[in-house]
């Protein structure tokens, strides 16, 4: 009998990993559209004049991000992704 609550709590687990599984493929595909949006008005500003510094900060941590949603859906990590855990910081 003292097995079942474990396997219950697995199996809760896993389908809440599945939920966030989910939720982080969704964030990956807006994080890449956000990225091509501001590599477009990085162009732009760069035809301009010169590139915004607070954009290239921005456009390296949102690089990091579809990296650390890669390694939880892959199970690589246990650690869940931005919203769950703090934001990556530029290099």
């Amino acid at each position: 009998m003292t097995d079942a609550p474990a396997t219950t709590n697995g199996k809760r687990s896993i389908w809440l990993r599945g939920l966030l599984m989910m939720l982080m493929a969704m964030a990956f595909q807006i994080s890449g559209t956000l990225l091509a949006l501001g590599a477009i008005v990085q162009f732009v500003l760069a035809l301009s004049d010169t590139p915004n510094t607070r954009l290239i900060a921005f456009g390296q941590s949102l690089g990091l991000y579809p990296s650390q949603i890669a390694s939880f859906v892959s199970f690589a990590t246990e650690e869940a992704p931005f919203p769950f855990s703090a934001w990556p910081s530029a290099r």
